[in-house]
C-alpha cells in the first residue's frame, strides 16, 4: 500500500464521531458536518474543529468568532444529511430544521442538545484542504447520554462540495441574492 492508501484506510478504521459546526457572520447562517474535532487542551479547556475550504461554513467562518459544535446522535441521520450533503452555497439549511440563536450569537440546533459553544481563539492555515480553528471560551451543554454517530453510519453520504472545490465569491447564495435585488 502507498503511505497515502495506508493513512486513509487507519483513519478510516479510527471511526470518529461525527459533529455539526454551526457559526454565523453578517447575517448569514452556516453549517456543515464534520468527523474531524477534538479536545485539544485541559487547562485551560480549548477544543479544535477543522474545516473543509471547499464549504460555504469556510467562508463563513473566516468572518465569524462565536461556534457551536453539535454531537450527533447515531439516529440523527437525517440532520447529518442536510448538513452534510446539501451546500449552504445554494440552501439555508438553517429553514429545514429547528434552530435558536443563543449569546455570542450562534445558532444552536434544538435536536443536539449535546454541545459546545465557544469563542475562536485561534486559527491554522497550514496549506491543506481545511483551516483549523481552535475555540475557547467554551460552555458544554449535555441534556441527556447519547450514542455518538460515526463515520462509519454516514460513509455512504456524497458532501455538498468535494475536496477540491474553491467557490467564489466568498458566499456564492450571498452573491446570487445581491444580484437578485438589483
Amino acid at each position: 500500500m502507498e503511505d497515502d492508501e495506508a493513512f486513509g484506510a487507519l483513519s478510516a478504521r479510527l471511526d470518529p464521531a461525527m459533529a455539526i459546526v454551526t457559526t454565523m457572520a453578517g447575517g448569514e447562517r452556516a453549517g456543515c458536518l464534520i468527523g474531524f474535532h477534538a479536545q485539544c487542551s485541559i487547562d485551560p479547556v480549548r477544543y479544535v474543529v477543522w474545516l473543509s475550504k471547499a464549504n460555504h461554513t469556510h467562508r463563513i467562518a473566516m468572518r465569524a468568532s462565536a461556534f457551536a459544535v453539535h454531537f450527533l446522535d447515531r439516529d440523527q441521520r437525517s440532520l447529518a444529511e442536510l448538513f452534510g450533503t446539501t451546500s449552504g452555497d445554494d440552501l439555508d439549511k438553517f429553514e429545514h430544521c429547528g434552530w435558536d440563536l443563543v449569546p455570542p450569537g450562534v445558532p444552536v440546533l434544538r435536536d443536539c442538545p449535546n454541545r459546545i459553544i465557544g469563542q475562536r481563539s485561534a486559527m491554522l492555515d497550514e496549506g491543506g484542504d481545511h483551516v483549523c480553528l481552535v475555540l475557547g471560551s467554551i460552555r458544554a451543554e449535555t441534556l441527556e447520554p447519547f450514542t455518538p454517530m460515526r463515520l462509519a453510519d454516514v460513509a455512504d453520504l456524497d458532501p455538498g462540495h468535494g475536496a477540491e472545490d474553491r467557490p467564489d465569491p466568498p458566499t456564492e447564495r450571498a452573491g446570487r441574492a445581491a444580484e437578485e435585488t438589483r
